[in-house]
């Protein structure tokens, strides 16, 4: 499935449908506005494009959002019918209900919704026409190459002969407040692409907000398990130079290179939950706020010495929390993975980047007598290759294209 699809399917869960009309645009609506090899996207389709993903509240300049996302449109549907992948009327009409239903709404009643603010139901079917083509194209083409044999999983996993994997990262988390957030988007992009350790290195001493950018982000050693469950898979998909995609959390942006990766000789412990404090200071990363941080982390040692800093306080400066690996937000649970108990980062914002975030681990309950969901996590980790290869794909498909705008 394509990342757009993949993307404005997770927002449609979150939609309640109800907003007010979008604008609309000048006249000569039908006429040619991007020639993509042998098809044309018109100015309707532009704007239609905008309407639907303003009420899907897709993030960023839907403006240029939607001009990208309709010439991929063009590209994968091209690539899929020279391959004779054509979905039928009826597997585009279940592909629509499917992504209704993950608004709790009907096929219908999604269309109706849709409709109320301006875009037409030709417009989603040939959203959902061209992500199903896509899909079905990538699954032909590379299902083959995305088999796991077991030792490979069993590497993942850390589980071959009582042995585990541990990695050698590099890191960057750039800051992304509202106004910023599109250009350091872009940047993200662009240092995903790099292959050299060194250049990554430069770009965190630059760019990241880490304790680890006087090192050019890189990290020491870490065991897989460590590791938030759903970077995991992503490490393990990348070859040494490697980084991932950039990955959104809350107020920023981070990249991840993978410097080495080895199995060791002994079983790492997994863990059952993880307890941490999150003391919320004001001022985001100002130089005051950060000076501030440093001075507390000089003064406490464990967790509860923050409640003696917070009395007297509201009641939300300070949350305490135990939870699952699993369900510890992604950004907290991977500057966690870098701490023992009573050490802090300051790593991460909150408040579109107006609050600064100390965070300090409390400790880690070692998992006893559960194990990991096998078929579960080799499925992550096949759709995570598959899902690279689709990206590998669709890109040199973009730059073999041509592509012209009128």
């Amino acid at each position: 499935m394509s990342t757009s699809f993949r993307h404005l399917s997770a927002l449609a869960l979150g939609v309640a449908l109800t907003f007010g009309p979008v604008p609309g645009k000048a006249q000569n609506l039908f006429a040619p506005a991007i020639q993509v090899n042998d098809s044309v996207v018109t100015a309707y389709e532009i704007e239609q494009r905008e309407r639907m993903m303003t009420v899907l509240r897709a993030p960023g300049n839907v403006k240029e959002l939607a001009r990208e996302q309709l010439v991929e449109d063009r590209l994968r549907i091209q690539a899929a019918e020279q391959a004779g992948i054509v979905p039928s009327p009826e597997e585009v009409l279940d592909g629509m209900t499917e992504f209704a239903a993950r608004a709790n709404l009907s096929r219908d009643e999604f269309i109706q919704a849709l409709e109320a603010n301006g875009v037409a139901a030709q417009t989603f079917r040939d959203f959902v026409r061209a992500g199903l083509s896509w899909r079905l194209l990538v699954q032909a083409r590379f299902a083959g190459r995305v088999n796991l044999s077991e030792a490979e999983v069993d590497r993942a996993l850390g589980a071959s002969g009582g042995s585990s994997v541990r990695v050698l990262l590099s890191e960057i988390i750039m800051p992304a407040p509202p106004p910023q957030a599109e250009a350091v988007r872009e940047r993200a992009e662009r240092i995903s692409q790099i292959t050299s350790e060194a250049a990554f290195s430069s770009e965190a001493r630059r760019y990241s907000a880490t304790a680890t950018r006087g090192a050019g982000g890189r990290l020491p050693w870490q065991n897989i398990e460590d590791l938030p469950p759903v970077l995991r898979p992503l490490v393990l998909a990348l070859a040494p130079g490697e980084v991932t995609a950039p990955l959104p959390i809350p107020n920023a942006v981070a990249l991840f290179q993978l410097r080495d990766i080895e199995e060791t000789g002994f079983t790492a412990p997994t863990y059952s939950a993880i307890e941490y404090a999150a003391y919320y200071l004001p001022g985001g990363r100002s130089d005051a706020t950060l000076a501030q941080a440093r001075v507390l982390a000089s003064k406490v040692d464990r967790c509860d010495d923050l409640y003696g800093v917070a009395r007297g306080q509201p009641e939300e400066v300070l949350e305490r929390q135990t939870l699952p690996p699993a369900e510890i937000p992604t950004d907290v649970a991977f500057e966690l993975s870098k701490l023992d108990p009573g050490e802090v980062s300051t790593a991460l914002t909150r408040s579109n980047g107006q609050t600064l975030m100390f965070l300090m681990l409390c400790g880690r309950t070692a998992e006893i007598n559960e194990e990991v969901d096998r078929d579960q996590f080799a499925l992550g980790l096949r759709n995570q290759r598959l899902q690279s290869l689709a990206e590998s794909y669709l890109a040199q498909l973009k730059a073999d294209a041509r592509i012209v705008e009128k």
